[in-house]
């Protein structure tokens, strides 16, 4: 798993971090962690060093799909920078890591002190909200395989190239049949591009993932970059630290344990 600094929080300048850096708290968020419910008070912001947060919507009948994820580049709890407190979405963490907290109302404040640091995040919402586009265009346009590709690339940007992943899960991410995600996984391993094993999926050669992906892949991720200054796709640095580092067995099982939840 990638461990690393925030990456809107990396952005700012040495003065504007000073500024910042006392309101916000370290903590280890567990896989499966409600980060906040539907229709209700947003209680924190979480600025991601490592893991993988899920935004899901969700109708009165209970159909539910995922319409963002944010890992380290980004910080969960976006509504709260446009003066909203509260959201129809829901937000947990599909694998588990450390963060930086922030309260709703420290927040506000910190960007009061720093017009630096409430301009990284209106960028940052801005790109959040092209993502969420994208997987409207993704989800409406193009054939499961695409998406398929896309959502492992956006994990894998996030996780590292290994993924804990299991099918139900991602049926679930990507509100399809899970028959549909099995053809789509033999596919993807047939033509090299990754290595799926029980409740594993290894990206093998990225390349090949980016083509197949093909459009449904790199809009926001380009934004942001355009944006932020920073790619969100590097490798993790030589020798990090790993506050945190879940087992896969551990990862998994918690993961049909939110699918069978969510």
């Amino acid at each position: 798993m990638l461990v690393r600094d925030n990456g809107l929080l990396s952005s700012l300048s040495p003065e504007d971090r000073a500024i910042v850096d006392p309101f916000f708290q370290r903590v280890v968020l567990r896989q499966g962690q409600v980060l906040f419910e539907a229709d209700h008070p947003i209680p924190y912001a979480y600025f991601f060093l490592q893991g993988l947060s899920s935004e899901i919507v969700s109708n009165r009948d209970g159909k539910k799909t995922e319409v963002g994820c944010t890992g380290w580049e980004g910080f969960s709890g976006v509504p709260l920078v446009l003066g909203v407190d509260r959201t129809p979405h829901r937000a947990f963490m599909q694998a588990g890591g450390a963060a930086f907290r922030i309260s709703a109302a420290e927040l506000k404040a910190a960007c009061s002190l720093s017009p630096a640091f409430h301009r990284v995040l209106l960028l940052y919402t801005h790109v959040f909200m092209i993502q969420i586009a994208a997987t409207a265009l993704a989800d409406s346009r193009y054939p499961v395989n695409q998406r398929l590709a896309r959502w492992l690339l956006m994990c894998s940007d996030r996780l590292g190239d290994e993924l804990p992943l299991t099918h139900a899960f991602l049926a679930l991410m990507l509100g399809v049949r899970r028959a549909s995600v099995t053809v789509s996984t033999h596919h993807l391993e047939g033509v090299g591009a990754i290595k799926a094993e029980r409740s594993l999926i290894t990206v093998r050669d990225r390349a090949k993932l980016e083509r197949i992906a093909g459009n449904a892949y790199g809009v926001p991720e380009n934004e942001y970059e355009r944006l932020i200054g920073q790619k969100t796709r590097e490798e993790s640095p030589e020798g990090a630290s790993e506050p945190f580092m879940p087992r896969l067995d551990s990862i998994v099982t918690g993961q049909k344990k939110i699918a069978s939840k969510i």
